[in-house]
């Protein structure tokens, strides 16, 4: 840096000392000695600056990668969301229906049996009696007596059969209750799924504010420095005026300095 001060103080000695032109405000400097000096001030002149303005000019190009890869990321995490919400939702409604096949299924069975023991109590009362009946025709006194004990029996038992299958009954039907259950595990297992979804939508946000901070970082950082060295720049360039505008040498100079 150093080297680029120096060449401008050159630059301004060379203008200042060279010869003016006649009848003119301009003057007669040596080309070749004006082309080194400003080679040897652009050699002199950090990279850091030509970095900086790359960073700069890349700019829109470091923020628009960084938002696609945000919007793939979102997009992403919502296809895997929505994907476990349909795969929660076709496996909630699978449980239901098996649970409700077997309830069905349970119940049907329990119908089935309690239907076969009313008719087997039946057929066992119309045995009963008809065997009553006919002891009671053969032996008239203790035909009745045993006929009446026999149907009173029969009776009995019949009760406790058909009772038998009702209580039967019930106790298969209660178990219908296992739809119940399904339903509040496939509303568990969508909530579940609902919750994951948010989770992973809350860390693909967290993760793109974290690159898009660390991007303002860079930038901040690379822009205080190029804002530096341009400070630096102006601070030491001076007597840059004199290097554009020659004539205003001449007018510091005043008429006797022009006329020796």
């Amino acid at each position: 840096m150093y080297r680029v001060f120096e060449a401008l103080d050159e630059l301004v000695a060379l203008v200042e000392e060279a010869r003016t032109v006649p009848m003119t405000a301009g003057c007669l400097v040596p080309r070749g000695d004006v082309l080194e000096l400003l080679d040897d001030l652009r050699d002199a002149l950090p990279a850091e600056l030509d970095d900086a303005q790359d960073v700069l000019d890349e700019r829109d190009t470091i923020v628009g990668n960084a938002r696609d890869t945000s919007d793939k990321l979102i997009t992403s995490a919502e296809t895997d969301s929505e994907s476990m919400l349909a795969h929660a939702r076709a496996e909630a409604e699978r449980i239901v229906a098996e649970a409700q096949a077997r309830a069905d299924r349970m119940v049907s069975e329990a119908g089935v049996h309690a239907q076969q023991t009313i008719d087997a109590a039946d057929d066992e009362a119309q045995r009963l009696e008809a065997s009553a009946n006919r002891e009671f025709e053969a032996v008239t006194g203790r035909a009745r007596a045993e006929a009446a004990r026999v149907v009173e029996a029969g009776d009995a038992s019949y009760h406790k059969s058909v009772a038998d299958g009702i209580a039967e009954q019930q106790r298969l039907v209660s178990d219908s209750e296992v739809v119940a259950a399904a339903k509040s595990e496939a509303e568990r297992i969508v909530d579940a799924a609902h919750a994951e979804s948010d989770r992973l939508r809350g860390d693909c946000d967290i993760y793109v504010d974290d690159k898009l901070a660390g991007f303002e970082d860079v930038l901040t950082n690379t822009l205080r420095s190029v804002n530096r060295g341009r400070q630096q720049l102006r601070t030491g360039a001076g007597m840059h005026d004199y290097v554009e505008y020659p004539h205003s040498v001449d007018e510091e100079r005043g008429p006797a300095q022009m006329a020796g």
